[in-house]
């Protein structure tokens, strides 16, 4: 599987910032890292909502 150097890196960001302008990139990295944070906390809480919801039911089956 073929890996990303510098110099793609170099020819990605040419690319952005001809799409984007200037003043757009900070914001599009800011809502990019605030989604992905968002993301990264509903997967943690994911697997315990499922166990709370078992739990629940289990206690009203009992």
């Amino acid at each position: 599987m073929p890996t990303i150097g510098p110099m793609e890196l170099v020819v990605i960001l040419v690319i952005l910032l001809l799409l984007f302008g200037a003043k757009k990139l900070p914001e599009l990295a800011r809502s990019i890292g605030t989604s992905a944070k968002e993301l990264k906390g509903a997967m943690r809480d994911e697997p315990n909502k499922g166990k709370a919801q078992d739990e629940s039911k289990d206690k009203k089956s009992a």
